[in-house]
């Protein structure tokens, strides 16, 4: 596992539409293994890709690096549950933002309220960067994966 992005696939992200992804959102480029994982902010919601609730642990934890980065601390996975019983995960800087969601979503619930992966300390790495990518970079990044 990568020390500082937490997954083993350097080449994982993007996940949907990966070439549109690369080529016109912000992407936090890992320091350590080089992995691209989208951190743009959307404007219509004013929020960052890892602030949309996800599918599977799995998939949360492909963005989880974006969220402690963004928040300078670590932040956890929770999982979710709606009244049909449908989980999902969704990362939050802490206890305090989960619970204000909950109160907003009253049909979800959050079983333990804490988390169910974190990372026990947040740490800058040296050579990380948050920009977006050259056509070139783009081509070789698609083309490793």
């Amino acid at each position: 596992m990568c020390i500082e992005c937490y997954v083993d696939e350097s080449r994982i992200t993007p996940l949907l539409n990966p070439v549109d992804c690369l080529e016109n959102h912000t992407q936090y480029i890992c320091g350590t293994c080089g992995r691209c994982i989208c951190i743009e902010h959307d404007p219509k919601r004013g929020l960052q890709r890892w602030n949309f609730p996800f599918k599977s642990l799995e998939i949360a934890k492909l963005y989880l690096r974006t969220a402690d980065y963004s928040m300078k601390k670590p932040c956890g996975i929770y999982e979710l549950k709606n009244e049909k019983g449908r989980l999902s995960y969704k990362i939050f800087a802490g206890s305090e933002e989960l619970l204000l969601y909950l109160k907003k979503n009253k049909k979800k619930t959050c079983k333990n309220m804490k988390p169910i992966f974190i990372i026990e300390e947040y740490r800058e790495y040296a050579n990380t960067q948050i920009r977006k990518l050259t056509s070139d970079e783009i081509q070789k990044y698609m083309s490793e994966r």
